[in-house]
């Protein structure tokens, strides 16, 4: 049971370690998909800057993120998990890609699960 645990730990560390990071690097090329119109007309309108240059932000904190799950597990687990529901929220409260906002909630339940996980130390 033990090295089925450390399996789920590695496949959940490796899934969101390089998720977010391509993810990230994303913003940055929109080879993916053009990542502003996941952007409410609302937010957009708030924002000092064009969407662009907001989701070029938004894609360094998703690198960032990613990078600590490998680093720290633990903590970057969190972060991603936490990022995934704001990201879901700000998608359910704008009415709009609500697909892609339960895929994130479910999502931020797997990041969690791995920060849980963590906690779990292999025997030697």
């Amino acid at each position: 049971m033990e090295s089925n645990v450390q399996l789920v730990k590695n496949i959940l560390k490796y899934t969101f370690g390089l998720v977010p990071i391509v993810a990230g690097l994303d913003k940055f090329t929109n080879i993916l998909t053009d990542w502003t119109q996941y952007l409410s007309d609302g937010l957009a309108d708030m924002l000092p800057f064009e969407p662009s240059v907001f989701m070029m932000i938004v894609g360094v904190i998703e690198i960032v993120a990613g990078i600590l799950v490998f680093t720290n597990t633990k903590f970057g687990a969190y972060l991603v998990s936490v990022w995934l529901v704001l990201i879901a929220l700000t998608l359910l409260f704008s009415g709009t890609y609500l697909d892609v906002a339960v895929r994130d909630i479910v999502m931020a339940i797997a990041a969690f699960s791995l920060a849980k996980l963590s906690d779990i130390e292999p025997k030697a």
